[in-house]
């Protein structure tokens, strides 16, 4: 049996919610209902995928679907013709139409790795099986997770079978499915599998990570796969060998954060790519304090959330190269955004009726303005100079970074006004960082 690449917070904890996030009941039956997956299909469509946070193990095959973006949540069963087989992950393009993808993944069962297709036209209430031929060879086959693009081509991949990753495709909403030949897949190393979770999928980009520290990626929506390798040695490898997370912004920018260290001592390092992987670059050791973490689409804007302490969301807009802490009112799991509109997996209380279970991000996470509590800078864009004001302490220090998280500046302010020389900087945008005692503050500035 392979463990899941994700990791949840399995017990369920009770707490007030900050202004910023507002509780929204997914309508379980059953307390302490946590999401895995929020796929959000659009503004007013979003779907969450459930599990047990009850810390019981209990298997779930439950999901929850809104239509008008959260004013309510309808519950469903996944039935997928067996109540053991576990859901890896749920892939939605419309209100109506999902795939999910299930795997046997009972230990010493004879078909423990055999997977499932399953589709739903009708909003959940029906799910009908699909690639039938597919992940069925009885301990070889161990399907990791399916995707669709649009409503007609999608892919289901898993651990490699005859010396090659399993791979199907559909170009016809799953009716057809065919298995993509091994010359058209990046070979396997020895010993190299996937991992049952959610794809990472950004710019029409698809990616799986393995046990090797790889990354599978197709820019074809499934047709070929390239593979490139991560600057770690497994990404679900328990401490001290060392693991890590990935996640994109758009088709080329990613983020990488790499845990080592041992469990009484981890060490969290980062590493950017603007290749789609093929490439990363070492930066500095990450000083953020929640570790799940999702893009807002195609901005340097990374939300960092919790379930285990210190719980809340921290925010970064500059590539993960600072952070700032927003709340820390509740367990704030697994996020989705789409513009500045967001989700992230709260547990349910057992009252279908009841208001807990998601929160919906409901004002914007701050940091995008050039006025903040301690500190102006203006103006804002600017052409060679800026003045930073500091009426409420003494002495503070700037770092100023570009987008890539290189430092091109760093300067000691003393007294209330200062004014910093920027014109030796390229055009384009900067993060001026300026602490004082244990306060710090992040702020976008244009240059022309």
């Amino acid at each position: 049996m392979k463990k899941l690449l994700l990791t949840f917070s399995l017990i369920a904890l009770t707490s007030t919610i900050n202004a910023q996030w507002t509780s929204q009941g997914t309508g379980f039956a059953d307390a302490s209902r946590g999401l895995s997956q929020i796929s959000i299909v659009d503004a007013n469509t979003v779907w969450g995928l459930a599990y047990d946070g009850s810390g019981s193990g209990a298997n779930v095959q439950e999901f929850t679907l809104t239509t008008d973006s959260g004013t309510t949540w309808t519950a469903g069963i996944i039935d997928v013709g067996n109540p053991i087989w576990e859901l890896n992950n749920i892939s939605p393009v419309s209100a109506t139409t999902a795939w999910v993808s299930a795997i046997n993944n009972i230990p010493l069962d004879a078909n423990n790795g055999v997977g499932y297709i399953y589709k739903t036209n009708d909003g959940g209430a029906t799910w009908a099986p699909q690639c039938e031929a597919g992940f069925q060879i009885a301990g070889s086959s161990f399907l990791n997770g399916v995707y669709f693009w649009n409503a007609n081509v999608g892919v289901a991949y898993g651990d490699p079978t005859g010396g090659e990753f399993e791979i199907w495709r559909t170009t016809d909403g799953g009716t057809v499915w065919t298995q993509i030949t091994g010359a058209n897949i990046a070979n396997p190393l020895s010993g190299e599998y996937g991992y049952n979770s959610t794809p990472i999928a950004a710019g029409g980009v698809l990616w799986f990570p393995t046990n090797k520290g790889r990354l599978f990626r197709t820019t074809d929506m499934g047709a070929t796969w390239q593979a490139a390798q991560a600057p770690l040695t497994d990404f679900g490898a328990a401490l001290p060998a060392n693991s890590g997370t990935a996640i994109f912004s758009n088709a080329t920018n990613g983020y990488l954060l790499k845990t080592s260290g041992t469990v009484a001592v981890p060490v969290y390092q980062y590493y950017t790519t603007s290749n789609a992987g093929v490439n990363w670059t070492a930066a500095a050791t990450f000083t953020g304090t929640r570790r799940i973490l999702n893009y807002i689409p195609g901005t340097t804007t990374i939300v960092a959330t919790s379930q285990i302490a210190p719980v809340g969301t921290s925010l970064s807009i500059n590539n993960g190269v600072t952070w700032t802490d927003v709340e820390s009112a509740a367990q704030r799991g697994t996020s989705a955004f789409i513009g500045s509109t967001g989700w992230s997996a709260g547990f349910g209380d057992g009252d279908p009726l009841g208001t807990a279970g998601i929160f919906k991000l409901t004002t914007p996470l701050g940091l995008e303005n050039s006025t903040i509590s301690k500190f102006k800078i203006y103006p804002n864009p600017a052409t060679s100079v800026v003045t930073i004001s500091t009426p409420d302490v003494d002495a503070a220090k700037l770092s100023v970074t570009d987008l890539s998280g290189k430092v091109v500046m760093t300067k000691s302010l003393n007294g209330i006004e200062n004014t910093v020389d920027i014109s030796s900087l390229s055009a384009g945008a900067y993060f001026f960082e300026l602490s004082s005692d244990n306060k710090k503050e992040v702020v976008k500035i244009l240059k022309n």
